[in-house]
This record gives C-alpha cells, sequence and structure tokens, in this order.
C-alpha cells in the first residue's frame, strides 16, 4: 500500500494506492488467460472476434495453501506461480479484478503443466536426487 501526503490550503488530504491481489484458498489457484496466437504459419494474421472458444491455457498466477489433510500425507501442491498450465473449457470460475480476467479453478482441474525440454530435464534430476 503507498500513501502519499499531500497539504493544500492547509487541509491533509490522503491517496490510498491499493493494487488488489487474489489470494487463492485451500487447494484453488489463479490462472491468467494467454491470449491466443493471432498469427497462422502461412502468416496470415486473425482478428479477434465473438465466435473464439474460451482459452484453455495461461499462468499461474498464485496457489491457495492446500487442504488440511495433504501435510500429514506429505502431498504438496504440483503447481507453482509461473507455471504453464492446461485447463478444460470448463474449469472453475472467471472474474474479473482490476480490469484482468482471471480464472479461479481447483488444482485437481489442471490437466498438465507445459514445460520446455531444459526444465523436463532440470526436474528429472531433480527427482532422482530426491
Amino acid at each position: 500500500m503507498n500513501i502519499r501526503i499531500a497539504v493544500r490550503r492547509g487541509w491533509l488530504t490522503y491517496n490510498w494506492f491499493m493494487r488488489q491481489q487474489l489470494r487463492p484458498l485451500f487447494d484453488r489457484v489463479v490462472i491468467k488467460e494467454l491470449e491466443p496466437e493471432r498469427f497462422r504459419r502461412s502468416g496470415l494474421l486473425v482478428a479477434p472476434g465473438n465466435n473464439e472458444p474460451p482459452p484453455q491455457h495461461g499462468i499461474v498466477l498464485a496457489i491457495g495453501l492446500g487442504i488440511d489433510w495433504w501435510q500429514s500425507a506429505g502431498v504438496q501442491m504440483p503447481v507453482a506461480p509461473g507455471d504453464h498450465v492446461v485447463f478444460p473449457a470448463s474449469a472453475g470460475v472467471w472474474v474479473e479484478v482490476e480490469e484482468e480476467r482471471l480464472l479461479v479453478c481447483r488444482v485437481g482441474e489442471l490437466l498438465g503443466v507445459i514445460e520446455t525440454a531444459e526444465e523436463r530435464e532440470t526436474n528429472a534430476g531433480m527427482q532422482e536426487k530426491s
């Protein structure tokens, strides 16, 4: 939270600027949709329209703490902020926070994480060590 104080004609003025963030609860995740690719392989630019299918991939912005029994069972959240995930069109609920369209869904609704070859090798190496 930023506070700006300005004195004008003897009055004290407060301007509060707060950036809102959506914090998911329990096993939910907040996902920002990725814009669909507008350029086709042929070089054709496709204009946005109303007949577009809903997005089915995005970037994880925030994750919840999980469900209370997860810790005792040794279960951890399978995604982290910054992961590129794929989800079905029917997943979760779309909400708008500060003019940003966000998807809030349960982690179980996610279909998978998109990784590069380098990320896959790094993750495989970390799993072998543990």
